[in-house]
């Protein structure tokens, strides 16, 4: 039997109509409340020290202070933010960090890089939206964990350790905030 180039054109056109009628958000809503929950399972089996805490309602970013300086110092977007890191999944494995000492205790210790506390200018993007959106929260001198939904993460992709739709943890340590970009 022999397909008729036409037929052929037409069962593509129909395969890419039917999945253009997927809806991305209602995607993206079942990946958040996924997440959401996933976040809240690791919160019920691994309690954090928390003296504050907030959730934003929209975005699932759940921020918990361990430490707060009640310095009175904020960030606004275009200051400069200085803060030591830790990066973990859910798992618990760390990915990323700015201490060495925490690099070396989770073999991710690499010769060469220099561990010092990340330098960003606040509201530039340059760093995933969930992690300057904590940072944002915070005073300086502040200590807290922030968790971020996959979806302000990195999503579907994946960036080195990190798997596809996967939350994250960040623990941060505020140490200063400068008026506008500093070199």
């Amino acid at each position: 039997m022999k397909i008729k180039p036409s037929f052929l054109f037409a069962l593509l056109l129909a395969s890419v109509g039917l999945v253009s009628c997927i809806d991305a958000n209602e995607t993206d809503e079942v990946i958040l409340e996924k997440d959401i929950k996933a976040i809240a399972e690791y919160l019920e089996a691994n309690p954090l020290v928390n003296v504050k805490e907030f959730t934003d309602p929209t975005s699932g970013v759940k921020i918990i202070w361990q430490e707060v300086s009640k310095s009175g110092i904020k960030s606004e977007n275009g200051d400069t933010l200085r803060l030591d890191y830790t990066g973990k999944l859910l798992s618990n494995k760390v990915f990323d960090t700015s201490i060495e000492s925490i690099a070396k205790a989770n073999g991710i210790f690499a010769t060469g890089r220099n561990y010092i506390p990340l330098k960003f200018p606040l509201g530039r993007g340059l760093l995933i939206p969930g992690f300057e959106y904590g940072a944002a929260q915070m005073e300086e001198g502040d200590k807290a964990t922030v968790l971020i939904p996959s979806v302000y993460g990195y999503g579907n992709n994946s960036s080195g350790d990190i798997p596809p739709h996967s939350p994250l943890i960040f623990e941060l340590n505020l140490i200063d905030v400068k008026d506008g970009p500093q070199n």
